[in-house]
């Protein structure tokens, strides 16, 4: 069969589809809701959205963009999308030409589509054209495992009939995408139970689908991915955001370890309700050090979280940077995450001090065991590997952190650490987060701000906070 053939046969099976639901609707009602509500955790609203094979464009409509554009090669669902969603734009057009749009986009979505192609390849070379670098690619097609219950279902008429699939697995399209200039961030199984079932649905859907061994029998997989990494030709500026409570022994070293980094670097401390000197010994050393720049702000709020927002707010760098002013992660260390930042090898760079040996009386055992059991925990929570949740160096650019900032309202302000405020949304962003080991040293001066027992009992409600938030939507 050539590609004009078995694209001629697809759009009359369509165009006769769409005929069809004009009267009826079979069982995807719920499934298509369903989807709509997994693709609204990962599309925020406002966004420029791109939707090809749109069908009759109600996914798309769903996740309210800025900029909605549908494409589809059915004339007959075309015209449908047009009148039922006249503030969006719908073109006629094949997957494998794309060359009627124009770009970019914010999010890429092809939903229930790609078992249905000619040539996945092809199509994901298309797409990278309306791509820019925080591009997010969102895939969902069918599981193998429904073969059988969707063809018995076509023929009693409860779902739409289908013509042969291709029916792909997550690393069949993983190695499609690698070869289009594409990188998978993450994948994952979604909707156990297609029927609307008042408790059941949502038992099955929101819960048991992300157990094994339920998530077996999914009927559909998600694939998020992003254009691979260009590194930057022009070296971003960097804003180091220090929040100092009771470290007036340690800014002197800090304004001689902190290295310069990119086209220019800053050093932005917040104060938080000392009982020493530090807002004075900062004050001093500014002075002392011109040639740095620097800002120098007080806390009126309480907690870690607070003063590292307050940072973020005042900053006017490319990247941000979190140190802690203890310096138990070394300052030098720092131009390792500026470069894995700026070469795009991450988009969320999360140091780790659970590799390396640490120095004596760096972290106390019951510490040590706790920030293990709560790295598996988050990993399994978020879909990436998190090996270290609360190392206080944390870097990202300027402008996710908005975006984490503007949809803040979704997980409330629940943090007062502020390391699981960043972690947490910069996972609902699909950004790609990436662990860089460090070797985590004892504090010289002062004492640790960490409750041991009350801040563990915090991070326990955190994982359950995210459980429901995140991992069971």
């Amino acid at each position: 069969m050539s590609f004009d053939t078995y694209r001629k046969s697809r759009c009359n099976h369509w165009d006769a589809v769409a005929r069809k639901m004009d009267s009826w609707t079979g069982w995807s009602k719920a499934y298509h809701e369903r989807l709509a509500q997994v693709y609204s955790f990962w599309v925020t609203p406002g966004q420029r959205i791109l939707e090809v094979g749109c069908g009759q464009g109600n996914l798309l409509a769903s996740l309210r963009p800025s900029r909605g554009v549908g494409v589809d090669f059915s004339p007959e669902m075309v015209k449908r999308a047009g009148i039922a969603h006249p503030k969006l734009e719908f073109f006629e057009a094949d997957g494998h030409n794309l060359s009627v749009l124009d770009g970019p986009f914010d999010v890429i979505i092809l939903s229930d589509l790609i078992d249905d192609l000619w040539d996945v390849q092809k199509v994901f070379e298309q797409l990278s054209r309306f791509c820019q670098p925080g591009t997010r690619l969102i895939i969902n097609s069918y599981s193998r495992v429904w073969e059988l219950p969707l063809l018995i279902a076509a023929k009693l008429g409860l779902a739409k009939p289908r013509l042969i699939q291709n029916w792909l697995t997550i690393e069949d399209v993983t190695d499609l995408l690698n070869l289009s200039g594409f990188e998978v961030i993450r994948s994952w199984q979604e909707i156990l139970w297609p029927l609307w079932t008042p408790g059941l649905a949502s038992l099955c859907n929101k819960i048991l689908v992300k157990l094994w061994p339920f998530r077996l029998f999914a009927m559909t997989n998600f694939v998020l991915a992003r254009p691979s990494p260009v590194k930057n030709t022009s070296p971003p500026s960097v804003s180091v955001i220090i929040a100092a409570r009771n470290e007036a022994g340690n800014i002197a070293q800090l304004f001689a370890r902190v290295p310069e980094m990119g086209s220019g670097t800053e050093l932005v401390f917040v104060e938080g309700h000392s009982r020493d000197d530090t807002y004075t010994a900062i004050a001093r050393e500014i002075a002392v050090h011109p040639e740095r720049k620097s800002q120098l702000h007080r806390q009126t709020g309480e907690g870690k979280g607070d003063a590292v927002r307050l940072g973020f707010t005042k900053a006017n760098g490319d990247i941000l940077m979190i140190l802690d002013a203890d310096m138990t992660v070394p300052p030098e260390d720092l131009p390792r995450f500026f470069e894995a930042l700026s070469s795009g090898r991450g988009e969320f760079i999360n140091g780790v001090r659970l590799v390396y040996p640490m120095e004596n009386e760096a972290m106390r055992s019951f510490n040590f065991l706790g920030n293990k059991f709560f790295s598996l925990a988050f990993s399994w929570l978020l879909g990436q590997p998190i090996k270290d949740t609360l190392c206080g160096t944390k870097v990202l650019w300027k402008h996710d952190y908005d975006l984490i900032a503007a949809n803040r309202a979704y997980f409330g302000d629940f943090d007062p650490f502020g390391d699981y405020d960043l972690i947490f949304g910069a996972a609902r962003l699909g950004l790609k987060i990436v662990d860089l080991p460090i070797r985590y040293r004892a504090r010289t001066y002062g004492e640790t701000n960490i409750r041991r027992w009350s801040h563990g009992w915090l991070l326990l409600r955190m994982v359950i906070f995210a459980a429901r938030r995140i991992k069971f939507t």
